[in-house]
């Protein structure tokens, strides 16, 4: 019996052996299936894509005011209801505004500005802290007032960060690829604005940099093992050290991990469950009386919810797909290496920021405020959110005035 096992077993090897390698069933990897998706969205004019992005982008503004009226009108008398309601129309008028400005001038328009922008953006970081300039809330100091305008500086750093890298992976070539010459440099001074953002203190928009300077880097060019070693080191040794030190976020991830508990959370997922399938109705959201600080900006999806139901929350996130399939697309129609590139990390860095914000306000990741671009009240990210797509706008607009006489000239050389 052993003998005619072993027999049967060395035929099986034999037969195995025997099989055509063509024949035999190939298993996909997700690498594959990524290529072949970059496949199917590839496109050659960028016209296409461009105005369907623009009108995702309109469409969200548009949502938005919905949801800002509604919250406006239920927690505000008439007369401030009004001022309100007449501040974010003119605050996303002049989003739009940019958005279109941006869209004339494109990334190549701002390259030879990068080195002063660079200087300009780490002065602004360390105005936070200044006595007069700077303004701290809630024990944070993320905004510097002009007295016309306030903003939070670290939106825009996220803007000149991208152009930094995708200028430097093009000059540098094939050196994107080695670690001290190509990666090192970068992340060095990718780490100076790091670190001038966690000290604010905002971990939570240090850590958003972080990703979108690595994402730049690596669609430049740089070794995969070399942005992912860099993720591990630099995000798991900021969160250990913020666990450790600042207590605020080791309460915010002990919050997340179940330790204890968080009625904003919980409250905006109660916000969420009550809209059921299509929502209570514009303006009759309850919670946002009931202890549920921030539905109108951190924590808006929610209100979405609460509002529109499962229909309004899947209708805001179809649109965010959408914005990133046709942004995936607009970038793969780019032919200039640094438009392309640069367009990638400026609609990445809008599209990580929405991810981040559905993923708190459900619960799927530790509390932080991080506002729904183009959605929620606050001008500087809606501001920064249309910059970013302006620009890669222009990127696009760039292109196809460069193929413009190219395809004008086929029609005449076919009837010639």
């Amino acid at each position: 019996m052993a003998r005619r096992s072993t027999q049967r077993r060395s035929n099986d090897v034999a037969a195995e052996a025997a099989i055509d390698p063509g024949m035999r069933e190939h298993q996909t990897t997700i690498f594959e299936r990524l290529d072949n998706l970059t496949r199917l969205a590839e496109v050659v004019d960028p016209r296409g894509p461009a105005t369907a992005l623009f009108c995702c982008v309109v469409a969200l503004v548009t949502f938005g005011l919905l949801i800002q009226a509604s919250h406006a009108a239920t927690i505000l008398e008439p007369e401030e209801f009004a001022g309100v309601l007449t501040g974010q129309i003119a605050f996303r008028a002049a989003g739009l505004a940019v958005l279109i400005l941006a869209a004339r001038v494109g990334p190549s328009g701002l390259r030879r500005f990068i080195p002063a922008m660079m200087v300009g953006i780490a002065v602004l970081l360390a105005c936070v802290f200044a006595p007069v300039v700077g303004t701290s809330l809630n024990g944070s100091h993320r905004w510097v007032n002009l007295g016309f305008v306030s903003f939070q500086p670290s939106e825009l750093a996220r803007i000149v960060l991208v152009l930094w890298i995708a200028d430097r992976c093009v000059r540098l070539g094939p050196e994107v690829r080695d670690m001290r010459r190509g990666v090192l440099p970068m992340l060095a001074v990718g780490l100076c604005f790091f670190g001038l953002i966690a000290v604010e203190t905002d971990l939570g928009g240090a850590m958003l940099l972080l990703l979108c300077i690595l994402g730049t880097m690596w669609v430049g060019g740089a070794r995969p093992t070399h942005v992912a070693g860099s993720l591990a080191a630099i995000g798991g040794s900021a969160l250990l050290l913020g666990f450790t030190l600042i207590p605020y976020i080791r309460r915010r991830i002990e919050m997340f991990v179940g330790s204890t508990d968080n009625d904003q959370i919980t409250g905006s997922l109660m916000a969420m469950h009550s809209g059921g399938l299509f929502g209570v109705g514009l303006g009759q959201g309850a919670f946002r009386n009931h202890g549920v600080p921030y539905l109108e900006s951190d924590f808006v999806f929610a209100q979405v919810g609460e509002e529109f139901g499962l229909f309004g929350m899947l209708l805001v996130l179809g649109l965010c797909m959408a914005f990133l399939w046709f942004g995936l697309r607009l970038v793969l129609s780019i032919r200039d290496r640094y438009d392309a590139l640069a367009s990638f990390g400026l609609l990445l860095a809008t599209a990580l920021q929405a991810m981040l914000h559905v993923q708190v306000v459900a619960g799927l990741a530790p509390p932080k405020g991080m506002t729904l671009p183009f959605i929620s009240h606050g001008g500087t990210s809606l501001v920064v959110s249309c910059l970013c797509t302006g620009l890669a706008l222009g990127a696009a607009r760039r292109t196809a005035g460069a193929h413009a006489p190219q395809r004008a000239a086929e029609p005449a050389a076919a009837s010639a």
